[in-house]
Parts: C-alpha cells; structure tokens; sequence
C-alpha cells in the first residue's frame, strides 16, 4: 500500500479548489493558495503548467496515488483502443479502493485504500486486501460481515453529502460494477481534464 505522501487538504489549497467537493475544505474559507505568497495575483501560467496541474489534481483526486502507480495507468491507458484520456478515467474508476469510495461505506477515498487494507472487503467471496486491484464489469465487491456493523460504515453511508453513480449497482453490503464509465459520468466536484494528463506525459 503505498503511504499518503502529504496531508489531503494540502492539495485542495494548492489547486485552489474543493477537489472533492467536502464541507470541511479549506478553500470553502480561503479561495487563495497557502504561504506568505498565496494572495499575489497570479500571472498566465503556460501549457506545461495548466497540464501539470491537471495531472496533479486529477492524481490528488483518487488519493494522490504515486507517480509510478498514475504513470503506469496512463501507459495502459495509451495501449487500448479508443480515446485515451477516456480509458485513463475508465482505469481509475475500475480500482477496487475507487469503488468502496463511490459505494459511500467510507467518506473519503483515503479512507477507502485504508479500509481495503485492513480486510472488510471481498471480491467475488475472497477477501481482498489491495486497494489498487482492477475490478471488471460484472464483479460483485462486498462487505465483510464485521463491517457491515461498523459505525462508520453506516455513517457514510447515510450522508447525503454525494450521490453513487449509476454505473454501481448497490445493494445492501453488496456493489456490482455495471459498466466502465465515461468521463461525463464520473461525479467529479470538479472539472478534470485528462485530456491534458496525456499531453502532459506524451511530451
């Protein structure tokens, strides 16, 4: 598993934007970049800026994965046939952790790699404990018995702060990837643009 490289509010003060769309974000407050500079007006930043800062955030996004693990997601995505900006978020939105996330049995998808790892989830019936493992169209993840009595899970659960896609089919402690989304059927709080994620690295 890898480990979380810096704390996850940082990057929505460094995009400058609510990047998962939770109440409890900085940027709600503070609209403007974090340290002694973060007020001064920007000035036009250049195409390797704007395509960097969409890899940053759209890497941010699914847990601010390491950048061999989203690097290696854009060399596939490259591979299959199709628009690769579209494969990219299909491969993202397939990884087991991203799944727990949009399922709501936890509130945040950090929270989702870790609850992976600890063993409350199943895929197909055996326990899992990878968070980055690629789930295919018609596999059926599950809640382990212990966690479908966790507070917690019922919390987030609960919450009307997101809505589950309907590429999920969600029933009880029980969600089944129905298909492979496309970028417009993603929920992002935010607009992602991986279009520029493959500019970026195909310099």
């Amino acid at each position: 598993m890898t480990k979380r490289s810096n704390a996850k509010y940082k990057i929505d003060r460094r995009m400058g934007e609510n990047i998962w769309g939770r109440p409890k974000s900085p940027v709600n407050k503070r609209e403007y970049g974090p340290g002694q500079h973060g007020q001064r007006r920007k000035g036009k930043m250049s195409d390797f800026g704007t395509q960097l800062r969409a890899k940053q955030k759209l890497k941010g996004y699914y847990g601010n994965l390491s950048e061999r693990q989203f690097h290696g997601l854009y060399v596939e995505a490259i591979r299959l046939t199709g628009d690769s900006s579209e494969n990219l978020i299909g491969l993202l939105e397939r990884r087991l952790a991203t799944i727990v996330y949009r399922a709501k049995w936890v509130p945040t998808v950090f929270a989702a790699r870790q609850f992976v790892s600890h063993g409350h989830v199943k895929v197909n019936g055996k326990r899992v404990t990878i968070g980055s493992i690629r789930i295919k169209v018609g596999d059926v993840i599950e809640l382990s018995d212990r966690a479908k009595e966790m507070a917690s899970v019922q919390e987030a659960q609960a919450s009307a702060e997101r809505d589950t896609p309907d590429y999920l089919e969600v029933a009880g402690g029980q969600v089944k990837l129905t298909r492979v989304p496309s970028l417009s059927e993603v929920p992002y709080p935010v607009q992602m643009e991986p279009n520029l994620v493959v500019e970026y690295y195909s310099r």
